[in-house]
């Protein structure tokens, strides 16, 4: 049987298990508790020079459907969360970052069972990489912001920790997406 190289809990280079010993009360027995840890997360809301959103459709097995969203990925060890936004944005689009803008502090995407944080950033792109082919599985459209509102309203843009993204960039006046 070949040895496995991760220590307990640990199930891929994704995601591992991770149970502390909490005390909800003063004097209370102290519970096992279980949460998912991960690399903390990314959400990029970018606009095009022309004015459009690039949204990403791929497989995703946890839900065993393609869905439609931002373009997103995990923070690399000792990485930047705004340089990887950057590198996010154009392994996924082939759009380069011009400017990249913080939408404020990581937020957490579920106080409850995951303990990574979410980096949420609005970055403005320059011209499409002239060579540029996407990931296999992997497709890019470019929405503008009512198009993309429309998608959300028919259901077919459902990542939740994203409408929190764009909600931050309309908060913070980057995007308008209603009249």
């Amino acid at each position: 049987m070949a040895e496995n190289p991760r220590p307990p809990g640990d199930f891929s280079p994704w995601m591992n298990v991770i149970a502390r010993e909490v005390e909800f009360a003063p004097g209370a027995k102290p519970e096992i508790y279980h949460a998912v840890g991960q690399r903390d997360y990314l959400a990029i809301l970018a606009r095009t020079p022309d004015g459009r959103i690039p949204v990403v459709r791929q497989y995703r097995p946890a839900l065993e459907a393609f869905t439609w969203e931002l373009p997103a990925g995990l923070v690399e060890k000792d990485e930047d969360p705004a340089a990887a936004s950057a590198r996010e944005l154009l392994e996924e689009t082939g759009y380069p970052a011009r400017a990249v803008h913080s939408l404020g502090a990581p937020a957490s995407p579920c106080t409850g069972r995951l303990s990574n944080r979410i980096h949420s950033f609005f970055v403005e792109t320059g011209e499409r990489i002239a060579d540029f082919t996407p990931e296999p599985g992997l497709e890019v459209a470019l929405k503008s912001p009512a198009e993309l509102v429309a998608m959300i309203k028919a259901d077919q843009f459902a990542q939740q920790l994203h409408f929190g993204t764009l909600m931050l960039a309309e908060l913070k006046g980057f995007l308008r997406f209603s009249a």
